[in-house]
C-alpha cells in the first residue's frame, strides 16, 4: 500500500465535514468524475490494476542473440499512462509494467537427426499485473477528466550538444560534454505530436538549438493516437482478441479514493 488518508483529510471525514468516496472505472479509456454543483473533491489516492493481465503471448527467438526481444503485441501494454484533467491543471502518470518470459522450449523437429542445429527458440511472454496503490493529491470543483491509454512508441526528433549556461552546469551534467542527449521526444500524432522538450521549454534560446516547436511541452506524456501515441486499451484488446472475448481479467480497473466536500471551496486548501 503506497497510499494513506491525510491526517487532515482523515479528521474532516470523522468530523462529518467531509464524505469519504470511491470511484471505479475501467475498459474504455475515457471516463469523468462527476463533482456536484457547490462542491469540491480531493483525489488523494487511487488503486490501478493493469491491461493485458491473463494474455500470453509466444515469441520466436535467435538462441544466439543476447537480445530477448519482447513480443511486439506485449510491448503496448508494458506502458500504461493514467492522466487527471480538472479544467485547470493537468496530472499525467506513467507506470511501467515488466514482462515476464517463462524457460525458453526448443523448437525441434521429431524426425530431424539428433544433430540437427536448432535456429529458434520458443518463449512466452506476460506482463506482471500487479496492481499499484499510488499516493496524490488533486483537488477540483470541477468533474474531474479521467483518461488511460497505452504507449508503445516515442520517436526521438532531435538530439543536441547542451551548451553550459546558468541552469546547467559543467561537471554536474551533460552540459558542456560531447554526447548529444535526446531534447526533443515526440508522443503522439505524427502530423501534430505532443513535443517534450529538454532541458526545458522555459528560456529555450538559452541552448541554441533554434525556434520552441509549436505544441513544446516539459513534461513527457503521450496524447491520444493509436500509432504513436495512447491506445485506448479495451479497443487494442478487442483486435487481438475480437469482441466477444473482451475478458474482464484482461482489462484494466482503476479505483479513485478520494473526499467529497458539499461546500463552497476554501481559499487556502494547502
Amino acid at each position: 500500500m503506497s497510499w494513506s488518508i491525510p491526517t487532515l483529510i482523515e479528521q474532516d471525514i470523522k468530523n462529518g465535514k467531509a464524505q469519504y468516496r470511491t470511484f471505479q472505472t475501467g475498459n474504455g479509456g475515457q471516463s469523468i468524475l462527476p463533482v456536484p454543483a457547490n462542491s469540491y473533491v480531493v483525489i488523494f489516492g487511487y488503486d490501478y490494476h493493469p491491461a493485458g493481465a491473463g494474455l500470453v503471448f509466444t515469441n520466436e527467438i535467435n538462441p544466439a542473440s543476447s537480445v530477448l526481444q519482447v513480443n511486439e503485441s506485449l510491448v503496448w501494454f508494458l506502458t500504461q499512462q493514467i492522466s487527471f484533467y480538472t479544467g485547470t491543471d493537468f496530472y499525467p502518470f506513467v507506470h511501467k509494467f515488466d514482462a515476464e518470459y517463462t524457460p525458453m522450449v526448443q523448437n525441434t523437429n521429431a524426425s530431424a537427426p539428433d544433430n540437427e542445429i536448432v535456429t529458434a527458440y520458443r518463449v512466452y511472454n506476460s506482463i506482471n499485473s500487479s496492481p499499484i496503490a499510488r499516493q496524490v493529491y488533486i483537488t477540483s470543483t470541477n468533474d474531474v477528466t479521467i483518461t488511460v491509454g497505452l504507449i508503445k512508441n516515442t520517436q526521438r526528433a532531435s538530439f543536441n550538444a547542451i551548451p553550459v549556461t546558468g541552469r546547467t552546469p559543467q561537471g554536474l551534467t551533460y552540459c558542456g560534454s560531447p554526447q548529444a542527449p535526446s531534447t526533443q521526444t515526440n508522443y503522439g500524432p505524427g502530423a501534430t505530436p505532443l513535443q517534450f522538450m529538454q532541458p526545458s521549454p522555459k528560456d529555450y534560446a538559452d541552448f541554441a538549438f533554434g525556434l520552441l516547436p509549436a505544441n513544446a511541452d516539459g513534461q513527457a506524456f503521450a496524447t491520444p493516437d493509436a500509432t504513436n501515441g495512447l491506445l485506448d486499451p479495451t479497443q487494442y484488446i478487442a483486435t487481438l482478441l475480437g469482441d466477444n472475448y473482451l475478458f474482464a481479467a484482461n482489462n484494466y480497473y482503476l479505483n479513485l479514493h478520494y473526499a467529497l466536500y458539499t461546500e463552497t471551496v476554501p481559499e487556502q486548501r494547502g
